[in-house]
Parts: C-alpha cells; sequence; structure tokens
C-alpha cells in the first residue's frame, strides 16, 4: 500500500460512520461550485447568434471557438489537475480554481474582440479544471460510504441540471447582453471563495508521496489536445487536408505513447488500476458518447430555434426550459432510484432517452413554429435522460479506493468533455459554414444524437452483463 492510499485510508476511517460533522453544508458548497463550472460549458450556446452579431458576425466555425476552447482545456487539464490536487491539497486547488474562473469569467465579459474571449475562456476553462475533480475528490472523504449513492446522486444530479440548464439561462441573460452569462459568475464565485474557505477540509498526499510521472502527463495533455483540436478543425480545413490528417496522425501517436506509458509506469499520470473496475472502464465510454449527443442537442436546439423559427434568445432559452426543469425532477431522485434498481437500469434508459428525444423531432419538426407538438414532447424526453443518466455514471467513481476518487472523477469528466467538442464538431460538420440551414440539416444533426444515444445505451448495458457474468 502506498503512502497516498495510507493516508487516504486512514482518514476515512476517522470519520467513521459518521462522516464531518459539517458534511452537508460541504456538500451545498461543493455542489454549487461545480454547478457554476458545468453551467459554463454549455450556458453560451444560446447565446452564440448574438455573439456573433457583436462581432461583425462571425462564421460559425469562427465561433464554435468560444465553445472549444473552453472544452479543450478544460478535458486536456483535468485529469493533470486531478493528480496534482491529490498530492498538494484538494482544498487548495478547489478555491484557486474557483479564483481564476471567477476572474476569467470578468474578462469574458468585458473582451472587445472574438479573439480575447476565445482566450479568456481557455483561461477560464483552466478555473474548471482545478474545480470539477476535487469538487467530488473532497465529497467521498466527508461522507461515510453508506451514503455514497445519495451524495454522489446529488452531486451528479447537480451537474445534470447545470448542463441542461445552460441554454435557458443563457437565453434569458443574453435578452439584456450576452456578457451577462460571465458577469453572474463573478459574485457567485466569491461567495462560494468565502464559504469554502471556512468550511473545506484539506485531504492531500502523505508526506513524501512521489509527484506522478511527468511524461504521462505531458503526453496525455497532447493525445486529449490533438485529437479535440483535429476533430473541431476538420470541418473547416477539410478532412482531407494535410493539417487535418498531420493532427490525427500525431493525436493517434500521442493516445498510444499514453497508452503505453500508463501500461508500463509504476505512477503514470491515469494509473492502470483506475480500469480494472469494470463498471468505472464502461461508464468512462457511455459518459463520452452521451455528451456527443447531449452537445449536438444544446447547440442544435440553440441554432434552431432561432435560426429556423426566428425564436429570440430568450424565447428560446424559455422554451429549452422544460428540459432543466425534468432533469431536475429525475436529478433529486437519482440516488433513491439507483438503490431501487442498481446503477444499470437508469443509466441504459438515460442514455436511450436521449435516442427518443432525437428521434422525436426528426419527425415532428418543420419550418412552421408548433412548439407544443413539435419540441416540447422531446424536450421533456430529453431532460429526464440527462437526469437518468449522469448520477449512476458518475458514481463509478465511487467502486474506485478513496485515494483515487479524485483522479477517477477526472478520468470521467474528461470523457464528458471530450465527447462534449466531438459533439459540437459534428454539428459544425453537418450544418456547415453557411449562414442558413434547412429543417433537413437539422435532422441530419438529431439523426447523429440517435446513434451517440444508441451507442451510450450499449456501453452502459455492457457494465451490467460483465457484472452479472462475475456474480454468476
Amino acid at each position: 500500500m502506498t503512502a497516498t492510499a495510507s493516508d487516504a485510508r486512514r482518514q476515512q476511517e476517522a470519520l467513521g460512520e459518521q462522516g464531518h460533522p459539517h458534511r452537508w453544508r460541504i456538500l451545498a458548497v461543493l455542489a454549487s461550485v461545480a454547478f457554476m463550472a458545468q453551467l459554463d460549458l454549455f450556458i453560451v450556446n444560446i447565446a452564440v447568434p448574438a455573439i456573433g452579431r457583436s462581432f461583425g458576425g462571425a462564421s460559425l466555425p469562427g465561433l464554435s471557438w468560444v465553445l472549444n476552447a473552453y472544452a479543450i482545456v478544460f478535458a486536456a487539464l483535468l485529469v493533470p489537475a486531478g493528480r496534482l490536487a491529490d498530492h498538494f491539497g484538494r482544498r487548495r486547488f478547489l478555491l484557486a480554481g474557483v479564483a481564476i474562473f471567477a476572474l476569467a469569467s470578468a474578462a469574458c465579459a468585458m473582451s472587445p474582440s472574438l479573439g480575447v474571449l476565445v482566450a479568456a475562456r481557455a483561461v477560464q476553462a483552466v478555473g474548471a479544471a482545478l474545480i470539477v475533480p476535487t469538487s467530488l475528490g473532497l465529497l467521498y472523504p466527508s461522507f461515510p460510504r453508506r451514503q455514497y449513492a445519495t451524495v454522489v446522486g446529488i452531486w451528479a444530479g447537480v451537474a445534470a441540471v447545470a448542463g441542461s440548464s445552460g441554454p435557458p439561462v443563457g437565453g434569458l441573460l443574453a435578452g439584456f447582453d450576452w456578457r451577462w452569462i460571465f458577469v453572474i459568475n463573478v459574485p457567485i464565485g466569491a461567495a462560494t471563495l468565502i464559504a469554502g474557505w471556512r468550511l473545506l477540509p484539506e485531504v492531500r498526499a502523505a508526506k513524501g508521496a512521489r509527484l506522478p510521472d511527468g511524461l504521462s502527463a505531458a503526453l496525455l495533455l497532447a493525445a486529449v489536445t490533438l485529437l479535440i483540436l483535429a476533430t473541431v478543425q476538420g470541418p473547416v480545413w477539410g478532412w482531407a487536408d494535410p493539417r487535418t490528417d498531420g493532427l490525427l496522425a500525431a493525436a493517434l501517436i500521442a493516445i498510444g505513447l499514453t497508452v503505453a506509458r500508463t501500461l508500463r509506469h509504476p505512477n503514470a499520470l491515469i494509473e492502470k488500476a483506475l480500469f480494472r473496475s469494470r463498471p468505472f472502464t464502461f461508464a468512462s465510454i457511455a459518459l463520452f458518447l452521451f455528451f456527443i449527443g447531449f452537445a449536438i442537442f444544446l447547440l442544435t436546439m440553440a441554432l434552431f430555434l432561432q435560426g429556423q423559427w426566428h425564436y429570440s434568445a430568450v424565447r428560446a432559452g424559455l422554451a429549452i426550459m422544460p428540459g432543466p426543469a425534468t432533469a431536475a425532477v429525475f436529478a433529486v431522485s437519482a440516488g433513491r432510484i439507483s438503490r431501487r434498481f442498481g446503477p444499470v437500469w437508469p443509466a441504459v434508459t438515460g442514455t436511450s432517452l436521449m435516442a427518443v428525444s432525437a428521434a422525436c423531432w426528426i419527425i415532428s419538426t418543420s419550418g412552421h413554429p408548433f412548439y407544443a407538438t413539435a419540441i416540447l414532447p422531446g424536450m421533456l424526453v430529453a431532460g429526464a435522460s440527462a437526469g437518468l443518466t449522469q448520477a449512476p455514471l458518475f458514481a463509478a467513481a465511487g467502486t474506485l479506493p478513496p485515494e483515487r476518487a479524485t483522479t477517477g472523477s477526472a478520468v470521467l469528466n474528461m470523457a464528458r468533455q471530450v465527447g462534449s467538442a466531438v459533439g459540437v464538431a459534428v454539428v459544425v460538420v453537418i450544418l456547415g459554414p453557411a449562414a442558413r440551414h434547412t429543417v433537413t440539416d437539422f435532422h441530419r444533426a438529431w439523426g447523429a444524437e440517435v446513434a451517440a444515444g444508441v451507442l451510450a445505451a450499449l456501453a452502459a448495458a455492457a457494465a451490467g452483463r460483465r457484472r452479472r457474468r462475475r456474480a454468476g
């Protein structure tokens, strides 16, 4: 047993069956900061048309970098941030992340050009990468194991509501000015910084523990960055362009070297022991596929309502609101549902409902705005999908030893963010750079969402089949 493992287990044993005396306040702080970081991945989607008008009618490929810069940096830094937080202190890294996130949000709000906005979004993602894995990593030591399903269900439910709430919240704020979607983070960040400083315990590796392998960290950073960069630039440059081919080749080489280093080095950044947990492995795959579809849903719905039906940003946000409301209903009950049916059934049902919601829009939408029959039923199904899916998949980090909870959370969130970036790229590929799109174009995008939902459901079901085989 390593020093890190011994330290984490001693802390867990010291808490006994009661957990930290302020554990529910700690949960409130951690859920709040996770909500803030997750919300900003999708809150910008609804404001993309308004941002384009503000910066001289920028093209969709150019504007997509407001989304992609956040997704790329967030995904690339999640695992290194999680491992370093385990070593130097989870509380310290989380509070630093909140401060960076709030300051970068202020810079986004004051951006004089699209380039400055994209750069500020990249810095904002650095803060988010420090926040998200450490929030779950601090949650586990604060609660006794018997409450893990409940508290992780709440944490993941908050993440589900944050993702689904992005468009409606963004639409309401963009109705005044799109810059308000960033201004709102500043007071929230300041409040959670003060509360976190007072309440959160510090959890870190034992003195003398080794830092994670630097080469494996560099290889992972290169692999994630090159893969997402190739994915988002491929539609712009063309898939036959030598630049795209070069990025894809470099990404594949970096991925291969990362896997080799993980398998061979005893202190690799991503420890191979993580993937001895089959539920964790399949949850990572399912989250990647689910969030490809989820990103397609949020971006295409924002573009469809405003581009095809000519809704204002505020009206489009309100039209999407039933989705987050339904997600919240299911998210609140996520822990109880998982305890009653196990984690596999709600994950399979939730991912399948994503495919059902997109199929509803393919069948019912046209150029004529019939919201109640064409959009609303699918929106309610999409909300149920988000509320059911995320809690059981993120709870897979709870199958790992306590000292690996932060790294496991980082890997799961990396899968989520890479999937989100791929989903945005899929939308750009299907819709193209044209200013106007046909209803058929959006139907093709929703067809890709159907495929993502079906594949995610198969990955979630595979975890259940493997588990039953082992039990048998």
